[in-house]
């Protein structure tokens, strides 16, 4: 870890962190947080956020070509495209991810909102790829936070699916070693208690998700055998919700294995934070807590 102990890291001139757990466990939250307090109470931070870097950098373009694909279906929008009338992008935030969710999609029923297998399979293989090159640009945000803008505290924000594109059992795996290297890892554990409410607002708003392909290619199957549907017969939010307890007991001994990069606190702990002092708190005892054992 970059900060030996808790005291190193309250002692630090500059404080790096990334924060990566289940999405809704409250790293948005906390990055949200540290950028938004006046820098005298501990805020000021740089917020990195992995996802809007996805959509935006790197995913943007295809993001853009999607909406201008289903705009050329509107007689009025087509005519207006093709002598470039309008212009049609993404207003992607941080808060609000929107574009890029809708472009990775759900599979089945075009009728109901689905792709075919085939493309959400090219989509998802797009999104790894580009959450790998975000995530490898973290180091060089480092250095533009501080050397244009003179932020000396930076926080990363990952998404929920960092787990499945790194391998953390590998100590060479170049996007751990490059992210442990220049950054504290903070994993948010959420309880039992937890999950079961993630499982329950995803079933209310099922949203797409990022599978390692070997892993989806088997929920793919076992759904398709279940419901014997052919594939442009599923309905997309069925099957994603099929899927979301499997992909949280799939992702937990992933996010484990890259705690052991760096501390772990709970998602309790984090509820209680009100403000930097509080975070900064947290991760000093974490620190010591993970030294002590």
């Amino acid at each position: 870890m970059i900060y030996a102990s808790g005291a190193a890291y309250r002692a630090a001139q500059e404080k790096r962190v990334l924060l990566f757990g289940m999405s809704g466990l409250g790293k948005t939250h906390l990055a949200n947080m540290l950028r938004d307090a006046p820098p005298q109470q501990g805020g000021g931070w740089f917020h990195y956020s992995v996802d809007y870097r996805i959509g935006t950098r790197y995913m943007g373009e295809y993001i853009a070509d999607n909406f201008k694909r289903e705009a050329m279906k509107v007689p009025l929008l087509r005519e207006l495209l093709m002598t470039d009338s309008v212009y049609i992008a993404s207003n992607i935030t941080f808060n609000n991810l929107a574009p890029l969710s809708t472009y990775l999609g759900k599979p089945g029923d075009p009728a109901r909102g689905g792709v075919p297998f085939e493309e959400y399979c090219k989509r998802q293989a797009q999104h790894r790829e580009a959450e790998i090159a975000a995530l490898l640009d973290t180091t060089r945000f480092i250095e533009r936070a501080r050397d244009i803008y003179g932020y000396s505290n930076f926080v990363c924000d990952s998404g929920g699916s960092i787990c499945e594109v790194v391998d953390a059992t590998d100590a060479e795996d170049p996007v751990m070693r490059a992210l442990a290297d220049h950054l504290l890892l903070v994993w948010i554990k959420g309880s039992e208690a937890h999950r079961d409410e993630l499982i329950r607002r995803f079933d209310r708003a099922p949203k797409p998700i990022y599978y390692q392909p070997d892993f989806l290619a088997t929920l793919w199957a076992e759904y398709l055998a279940q419901e014997g549907k052919a594939e442009d017969q599923v309905d997309p939010d069925a099957f994603l919700r099929f899927g979301y307890a499997r992909i949280l007991n799939h992702r937990q001994p992933r996010y484990a294995a890259m705690a052991r990069w760096g501390v772990t606190v709970t998602a309790e702990e984090v509820a209680l934070v009100r403000g930097p002092q509080d975070f900064h708190d947290l991760i000093e005892t974490a620190i010591d807590r993970r030294n002590a054992t």
